[in-house]
């Protein structure tokens, strides 16, 4: 690969494209072209009204609009997600065939058993209501510092925490369900992911834990770059880590060129 590859970042659950903006930055004074989209529905800001179709839309709606933004990209294509957008970025890629794959704390697909007490401690207060399958989610404070902000500095977790906003009930009752669900929204035909890919979890991850990252990488059919990180949280964007997530990062996208 000569050209420096597009990269297409994909953001979490509850969160937007703003996440990226110091990684988004940092590519681009490499010279990488980078596109970092809103997710259906994300297009909005804490306190915002709500859109009332974001509480219907599922996996497959949130994969289609990415590939629209995909398709758009003529040359080789880097797709990178992180949490939410670790999964959508491998079903992505499966329809795509990108160049790499970056796949940061990845939430499961439904080939992977996650069971855990750290994120059912996390995630309780949402899936503990009935049907919030139907409704639109928006994990509480205190969740959130406990199983995504954990070891932040506790000044930039709040500011993060302030920054979420509503997300889809369905998207989470499909990933939760696995290969239980009827239709496998979550399940990814590993068979067609061959292309090069790095995978990055923090060892303290508490809601997409260590043991998702390495069963993904398990996976992968490709060369895969497996990192993680000492005693890093899920969060992987505020300044003590995000150094060794962009050099990881730079690292991966320099081997794809050689």
């Amino acid at each position: 690969m000569t050209d420096k590859p597009t990269v297409l970042l994909i953001h979490g659950m509850w969160s937007r494209p703003r996440v990226w903006e110091a990684a988004r930055a940092h590519l681009e004074a490499r010279g990488h072209t980078v596109l970092a989209p809103a997710l259906p529905g994300h297009d909005i800001a804490p306190g915002d009204p709500v859109p009332p179709e974001l509480a219907g839309y599922g996996l497959a709606d949130y994969v289609d609009a990415l590939e629209a933004v995909a398709r758009t990209v003529d040359g080789p294509l880097v797709v990178a997600g992180h949490s939410l957008g670790g999964l959508l970025a491998q079903l992505l890629a499966v329809r795509v065939q990108p160049a790499g794959l970056a796949l940061l704390s990845p939430a499961p697909s439904a080939d992977i058993l996650a069971i855990g007490l750290e994120p059912l401690r996390t995630t309780w207060p949402l899936v503990s209501r009935w049907g919030f399958w139907h409704r639109t989610t928006l994990i509480p404070r205190e969740a959130a510092l406990y199983g995504i902000f954990n070891n932040v500095p506790a000044a930039d977790a709040e500011r993060e925490v302030a920054e979420l906003i509503p997300d889809s009930g369905r998207v989470l009752g499909e990933i939760l369900a696995g290969a239980l669900h009827s239709g496998k929204p979550a399940r990814v035909d590993y068979a067609r992911l061959a292309m090069p890919a790095l995978v990055m979890v923090g060892t303290a991850d508490r809601i997409t834990p260590a043991g998702v990252a390495r069963a993904t990488a398990r996976r992968l059919g490709g060369p895969v770059r497996y990192r993680e990180l000492d005693d890093v949280g899920h969060w992987l964007f505020h300044a003590a880590v995000l150094n060794q997530v962009l050099g990881e990062l730079d690292g991966f996208l320099d081997t794809l060129r050689a």
